[in-house]
């Protein structure tokens, strides 16, 4: 078994190795993120459409069955209960709007799911969360110096190489 580069599980890896590591980690996450926002706007999104689509589907019920309905559905009204044709006409506009009501409620229903979709705040709080794990994270402890290689050594190393 392997590390992310490459070099086997347990070895000691130089800080450039597992600088890369992480590096390549972090931008994993990164990436992984961003799929998580399209796939949640994605399903923001449709329920988008079917609100539109039930508000559109309540608007053309509305517009076109009107006629129709409310002629069969008088006359029939009238010859159940022969009342005044006027009566008749009314309740059946009535019964049409209540239908188109129904319609326009279901719509708002997946319009504020849809706006309490949150997908990418919900992301963005999770990206957050780790870059502030990531701050506060503390290196492990260094291990002890040898008796020949002080401090002063260390720097002028440091120093001759840059």
């Amino acid at each position: 078994m392997s590390a992310p580069d490459g070099s086997p599980v347990g070895a000691e890896r130089s800080i450039g190795q597992l600088f890369a590591s992480a590096t390549t980690e972090m931008s994993a996450l990164v990436h992984d993120e961003i799929a998580l926002a399209k796939a949640q706007l994605k399903q923001d999104v449709k329920r988008g459409a079917t609100s539109g689509g039930a508000f559109s589907l309540a608007g053309a019920l509305l517009v076109f069955s009107l006629p129709m309905l409310n002629f069969a559905l008088a006359y029939g009204i009238r010859t159940w209960s022969h009342w005044n044709l006027a009566v008749c006409f009314l309740l059946s506009f009535a019964a049409n709007v209540l239908v188109a009501g129904v319609l326009g409620l279901i719509g708002v229903v997946f319009a504020k799911k849809a706006k309490q979709g949150k997908g990418p705040q919900k992301v963005a709080a999770s990206v957050k969360e780790t870059a502030g794990v990531l701050q506060n994270a503390k290196p492990h402890p260094r291990p002890e110096l040898d008796v020949d290689r002080t401090p002063e050594a260390i720097e002028a190393v440091a120093r001759s190489s840059s």
